[in-house]
């Protein structure tokens, strides 16, 4: 699964490397090194643009990043409370589900991350663990998302909400945890935001090990425990206590 991520780069860092127009507001953005559910989160999204009256060109599409809530709320839900539960949508199973059919046919973004923590338990003993990339690019987490509209209060807003796909872990991943992000190279980043490509079973496969390979497995503090910790020193190598790391 993932419960727990980092994402420190500002929105013209991320769009330059996503390749996307900043589309997040002008709300300063801080640093977050201890991203938890239901906190507004950078995503990457590609759409057909609209004209005022809401009518989209089918000609040409736009990459832009937007903010949304982690934590996705089904668009017949009776309120908003649920979102924190789905978090993550099983990449095996999604196309099934009620709740995510929709989305993943229609409506996929990109959450991009300096990296994700998971936890190793060993009896009462849990150890953390940030995996990322050791050059520094971000990390591309496929994601799902949708649209919510309180009927209880029509002049409330649109909810924009979204969940991070999950897969089976992969090489040294899996001796932290059995479940991971399905993360997407930057060959499938296009394929994966088509807007008029409703299939992608074949994005839908975890990622490959030399991918996997890439990526440092760091143990890190107990700090990142408590979400109200924040701060770079969350990423900072620790001792594991003597344990074996993963893939030694």
């Amino acid at each position: 699964m993932c419960g727990r991520y980092a994402s420190s780069k500002d929105p013209a860092a991320l769009a330059a490397e996503f390749d996307a127009a900043d589309a997040t507001g002008d709300a300063e953005r801080a640093p977050d090194y201890n991203v938890a559910p239901t906190k507004d989160v950078v995503t990457v999204v590609q759409r057909h643009p609209r004209d005022d009256e809401g009518n989209p060109d089918t000609s040409t599409t736009e990459r832009t990043l937007r903010v949304m809530k982690w934590g996705l709320v089904p668009a017949w839900a009776k309120d908003a409370s649920g979102g924190a539960k789905l978090i993550n949508a099983r990449s095996e199973s999604a196309a099934q589900k009620p709740t995510f059919k929709k989305p993943l046919a229609q409506r996929r973004c990109i959450l991009p991350a300096d990296g994700w923590y998971e936890w190793r338990r060993d009896g009462k003993h849990k150890q953390a663990f940030f995996t990322t990339d050791p050059d520094g690019r971000s990390l591309a987490m496929a994601g799902l998302w949708t649209t919510w509209h309180d009927k209880a209060d029509p002049d409330a807003g649109v909810l924009i909400t979204c969940a991070v796909l999950t897969t089976a872990a992969v090489g040294p991943l899996a001796e932290v945890h059995d479940r991971m992000p399905l993360l997407l190279a930057p060959s499938a980043w296009a394929d994966w935001l088509d807007p008029d490509r409703a299939d992608v079973a074949d994005l839908l496969a975890p990622p490959s090990e030399e991918l996997v390979g890439a990526l440092e497995v760091r143990p890190v503090s107990s700090m990142v425990n408590n979400v109200r910790n924040n701060g770079a020193d969350l990423l900072r190598r620790v001792d594991p206590d003597g344990a074996e790391l993963p893939g030694a």
